[in-house]
């Protein structure tokens, strides 16, 4: 039989934890649905019963959860929203268990259409594994390495003959599908729904049965192809229903909508040190603690100690959140870097004087403002430096530039360009 002590001796959280300790970091920050409502909370209840069970058992045998996340690489650029199921997955192979990322070499093909209003484009399989390889580079930043498993569906999902499919397919009904917001939505309103959509969470249950997993951890999102498809076919096949460990998904920095590139309220996990720290401090308030539960390696107790100083005023939400951007930026760049930006936000931003380092950019007459932004890569194009000088985001010497056809005239002294709060160009 395992003994407590070495379940744990892999495990960061640095302490032996009982089973309900584990349940209760294991569960942290998870979400079923809508807050206050009943049917997700009996159903979060009831995972977290599983969940002890599975650990319990674990224990007297002394065989490891197998535990995974299935990822679509449908793009390259991975954003903190992104590494919320992982730093789940990362908390269980904290504490022993097999920890499988799943990419989804074939369900890429396909698509999730969980929380989309229209069908995915179909990719082609080279894309998709060229992007799996710079995804996995950058999962290992939230997982061990070492301890991980890489698995691709495509191991199995194209073995499948057309009578599998028929033989998967035959467990769910048409209703059962339209039933879920996305598709209801756009059965409503007349819209195209693609009969290849249907076949993806079909694809993902089939997932587990192949995995044979204890658990499946994803977001909310994910709710009907972990709940019903997934555990489903597990029964189907004679197998144990997995658990399910669901997390919400992040919000933006805007702390309202969900986190997206495409939106640009993301924080890019690639991002330097100094850009990530001052994103996170451009977080509002009231979304602090959900980012500590979902992003950060803080366990349970430390949490409610940081709401706890934030509710009776022994802390200021300012030192808080300087605290959350240290975390954030330790974990993808290390705690020298992380000290670094710290030091950097506090002399740009809250002392209010320049960074030591900056880019420097040389013209060698007089030459449009936008020109100069647009070539030294502060601004995208022209036309977004035009914007951003119209709201008022560009200065010069900290003078703030309001003409869009503003011509910087070299005099043999060194300027300073400011794009927003974190942009800086050395001029001259």
């Amino acid at each position: 039989m395992m003994q407590t002590r070495e379940i744990h001796e892999s495990s960061a959280v640095g302490q032996e934890m009982t089973i309900d300790e584990q349940v209760r970091y294991l569960m942290q920050g998870c979400q079923y649905g809508p807050e206050g409502d009943p049917d997700a909370e009996q159903l979060k209840k009831r995972m977290e019963q599983e969940l002890r069970e599975r650990l319990e058992e674990s224990y007297r045998t002394g065989r490891p959860l197998r535990v995974y996340l299935g990822v679509d690489p449908r793009t390259s650029d991975l954003h903190l929203g992104h590494t919320v199921p992982m730093r789940k997955l990362r908390q269980f192979q904290e504490l022993g268990h097999t920890a499988i990322f799943l990419i989804g070499s074939f369900t890429s093909l396909v698509g999730d259409p969980s929380d989309k209003d229209k069908a995915r484009q179909i990719m082609d399989l080279d894309t998709i594994m060229e992007n799996a390889r710079t995804y996995t580079e950058q999962a290992f930043k939230i997982l061990d390495r070492e301890k991980t498993v890489i698995r691709y569906n495509h191991e199995w999902l194209a073995k499948l003959t057309f009578e599998d499919l028929v033989h998967l397919a035959s467990h769910f009904t048409v209703q059962q599908f339209l039933a879920r917001e996305n598709f209801r939505k756009r059965h409503e309103a007349g819209d195209a729904i693609f009969l290849h959509e249907f076949f993806y969470p079909l694809m993902q249950g089939y997932d587990a049965v192949a995995l044979q997993a204890d658990v499946q951890i994803g977001g909310t999102d994910q709710i009907f192809n972990i709940v019903v498809a997934g555990r489903k076919l597990q029964e189907a096949f004679g197998q144990r229903p997995q658990v399910a460990v669901i997390v919400p998904i992040l919000p933006g920095t805007d702390g309202v909508v969900k986190m997206s590139k495409s939106l640009g309220n993301h924080i890019p996990i690639m991002a330097s040190p100094e850009d990530m720290y001052g994103k996170v401090m451009s977080l509002p308030d009231q979304v602090m603690i959900t980012y500590f539960k979902l992003v950060t390696r803080y366990k349970p107790d430390q949490i409610e100690q940081i709401e706890s100083d934030l509710k009776t005023g022994r802390r200021h939400p300012r030192d808080v959140k300087m605290e959350l951007a240290r975390e954030i930026v330790s974990i993808f760049h290390g705690e020298d870097a992380a000290r670094q930006a710290e030091a950097h936000f506090v002399r740009v931003f809250q002392q209010r004087e320049l960074p030591e380092e900056m880019p420097s950019w040389r013209v060698e007459g007089p030459t449009p403002v936008v020109d100069i932004l647009a070539a030294a890569g502060l601004t995208k194009s022209k036309g977004e430096a035009r914007r951003l000088i119209r709201q008022g985001g560009v200065r010069l010497d900290d003078e703030k530039i309001t003409d869009t056809e503003f011509i910087f005239s070299p005099d043999g002294k060194e300027h300073v360009l400011r794009v927003g709060r974190r942009r800086f160009l050395r001029v001259s």
